[in-house]
């Protein structure tokens, strides 16, 4: 048995299936057991328990987890630091907040265990595709991991990085997110613009295909959305929401803290954070002064 992975969702499980199709041996932990059965067909080896890892395992082990930020995340560590030994690692792939990370470290070091981060990349499109990796770590840990890095990346020489200490792979990371945040911005807007030019007539899921051959704004996002419009330009069953996963707070906070300006970006999660506003109070409120100081007509909510 080569890694466990810990955590079979949608992304931790393609991963593992991803490192199963290239000859790894994979034990698998999931607080949900039909997720570690849907797997178990193609290969991984489940372990009842976080304890049996231990047993099930060669020594020095490596686990993977791919939880979610937060309590589950620093709940599982904790349960691990009792289970390993010294000499095992332990990598988060999570999206975890790289302070946390670099906490995490310094406390399974206590303990003789060693600890990466990885920002993982990619999203349902990985398994075939491959994932981005940006690995934070000593270089003793980036040479222990390299196999299973050569395995999940695109290709073995390219779509992972040893970017640096432990901390660095989840930074880099949450940058990654944010501008991916700023590039989402700007195509949403720039279609919005050309949507509401009705004097043109423009047919986007056209314009959106040309776009995607011989020009500077090519790229996935550019031809994701292309494949979505070719079949729906309307959108009308698609609620104007969207969430916010944390990393691009985070990126705007390390921003703020370092003084550096990232205006698009962080207008950017403020849209979102707008587009999650039920209420819209402050929208009312600006039609209400616009009313007192103007006299100007409101709208009724029902209108």
């Amino acid at each position: 048995m080569d890694l466990a992975m810990i955590g079979l969702g949608r992304m931790g499980g393609n991963m593992a299936r991803r490192l199963l199709r290239a000859g790894f041996g994979v034990l698998g932990y999931d607080q949900a057991s039909e997720a570690v059965r849907a797997l178990e067909a193609e290969g991984l080896v489940a372990a009842p328990s976080l304890e049996a890892l231990r047993g099930l395992l060669p020594a020095p082990r490596t686990v993977w987890l791919m939880l979610p930020a937060g309590a589950i995340t620093e709940n599982t560590l904790s349960e691990l630091a009792n289970v390993l030994e010294p000499g095992d690692l332990v990598i988060d792939g999570g999206n975890a907040y790289y302070k946390d990370s670099q906490r995490r470290a310094a406390r399974l070091a206590e303990r003789g265990i060693l600890f990466a981060d990885v920002g993982v990349s990619g999203g349902v499109w990985g398994l075939e595709n491959g994932y981005g990796l940006m690995l934070g770590g000593t270089p003793e840990v980036a040479r222990r991991l390299e196999p299973v890095l050569r395995a999940l990346a695109p290709s073995p020489d390219s779509g992972w990085v040893h970017a640096g200490p432990v901390g660095a792979g989840h930074f880099a990371k949450m940058v990654h997110n944010g501008i991916e945040y700023g590039m989402m911005q700007a195509l949403a807007e720039g279609l919005n613009l050309l949507r509401k030019k009705r004097e043109f007539g423009f047919d986007l899921a056209r314009l959106t295909e040309a776009w995607r051959h011989g020009t500077v704004i090519r790229s996935w996002l550019l031809d994701l959305t292309a494949q979505y419009l070719a079949s729906d330009q309307d959108l009308g069953d698609i609620a104007p929401v969207v969430a916010d996963s944390g990393e691009g707070r985070w990126t705007v906070l390390e921003a703020v803290e370092l003084g550096v300006p990232i205006p698009v970006i962080t207008q950017s999660l403020f849209t979102r954070f707008e587009s999650q506003d039920e209420e819209d109070y402050d929208e009312r409120l600006l039609a209400v002064m616009r009313k007192m100081f103007g006299g100007h007509g409101v709208r009724k909510a029902q209108d």
